[in-house]
């Protein structure tokens, strides 16, 4: 049967089978949140990195979770196990009508739906997946409806409602963002460097914000900052605040599992010191970090560090690499392609090879690599300082 059928609800983290040992605990508790078959393989076999007898002991919790949960609907009976089958398209939740899928994560599943009252209008409406509320990924659900709360920026999605399913699983209602990654947007309209620095820009405002409100993002990727034109205008949007963090206080008083060995975040785009064991000892300029990732891949087509180079290596090689390999500045990454890979990357650009690079080799090389300096003290104190430098290049004034 699918898994995602399968799935129970569980009241709280403690009725999940336990573990044996803290590092399959990590694993199992992360492969619960990859119900998609092929995401989970990839997941076990980049966290388990060839060790065989982790992967055959994570692999035996979660077909026990699975069976446990089959029991759970056969002994429930036939209205549990409908109501098993969660929300779909056609389907309503409260006032909302929900239309269409368009995305999951971990823990949740993104709708369009339609309000129907007091106002019509298209809006975004993220549930958790049915089998998931544990009281981590309530927590974890939790803290992002509260970050989105606190926001009000024109460049971060804002949230509209709230409430709970007549079976208490938490959803939000956020405003719809239709857009596509920033960088896809960038190629596909082929921005020059120019506007896609006053785009980046704009990104690091919304960025800002957060932090202002108490709110390091620490998922900050491409994916994550959905660009669309408005009034002729690319228009981006920060979403995704799922694994926020809290500068000071907490984003909800319940308390997030995080494992020792577990990753928070998506490593080509994480900073070295959210990389560490724990993860936990992040402030703002991890963002600013994974802001300089981004500005990287906007410039040169790619991340300093491969994702398939990533996918492919072990954890702790994973954490090796983000932690002690320094990465080519943008020119001298441009200038290593093939000819036709760096023509292509030109003209997505709307530019020629000669002058792509010509135009990134000097100040924008620099305001990168201050971005992605292993030791955070000596990077942008601020996603609004980093904004300043990009303008001040813009604007062919001297850069900080």
């Amino acid at each position: 049967m699918d898994n995602r059928r399968a799935t129970a609800r569980f009241s709280s983290v403690s009725d999940q089978p336990t573990p044996p040992d803290p590092g399959s605990a990590a694993i199992f508790r992360q492969a619960l949140e990859r119900l998609v078959p092929e995401e989970r393989a990839a997941y076990l076999a980049e966290a388990c990195a060839g060790d065989a007898a982790l992967r055959a002991t994570v692999e035996t919790l979660l077909e026990d979770y699975r069976l446990r949960c089959l029991r759970e609907q056969t002994v429930a009976g036939p209205a549990s196990a409908k109501a098993a089958v969660g929300e779909g398209p056609g389907s309503t939740i409260g006032r909302y009508k929900l239309i269409e899928k368009l995305g999951e994560g971990g823990c949740g599943i993104v709708f369009r739906a339609e309000q129907t009252e007091p106002v019509q209008r298209a809006v975004a409406l993220k549930i958790i997946r049915l089998g998931m509320d544990t009281e981590e990924v309530v927590a974890r659900f939790e803290a992002e409806r509260q970050a989105l709360a606190l926001m009000e920026h024109p460049h971060i999605a804002q949230v509209l409602d709230a409430g709970a399913t007549p079976t208490g699983r938490p959803f939000f209602v956020m405003e719809l963002v239709r857009g596509e990654p920033v960088t896809k947007f960038c190629d596909d309209h082929l921005l020059n460097t120019s506007a896609r620095l006053k785009l980046f820009v704009l990104i690091c405002q919304a960025v800002q914000h957060a932090h202002q409100k108490g709110v390091i993002h620490r998922d900050l990727k491409p994916s994550n900052i959905l660009v669309a034109l408005h009034d002729g205008a690319p228009l981006p949007k920060v979403i995704d605040f799922g694994i926020a963090k809290a500068t000071a206080g907490h984003l909800t008083d319940k308390t997030l599992f995080t494992a020792f060995e577990q990753f928070v975040g998506t490593p080509a785009y994480m900073s070295p010191e959210q990389a560490g064991l724990g993860g936990t000892d992040v402030d703002t300029r991890s963002d600013v970090y994974s802001l300089g990732v981004l500005l990287y891949e906007l410039l040169t087509g790619q991340p300093p560090l491969a994702p398939e180079k990533l996918h492919s290596a072990g954890v702790d090689e994973v954490r090796r690499l983000i932690r002690e390999v320094e990465p080519l500045r943008p020119s001298v990454q441009l200038a290593t392609l093939a000819g036709a890979t760096l023509t292509t990357r030109a003209s997505q650009h709307g530019t020629d090879a000669a002058r792509l690079v010509s135009g990134i080799r000097g100040d924008l090389d620099w305001i990168v690599m201050r971005c992605l300096e292993k030791d955070r003290a000596r990077r942008y104190d601020s996603a609004s300082a980093l904004a300043e430098d990009i303008t001040r290049h813009l604007h062919n004034e001297p850069i900080a």
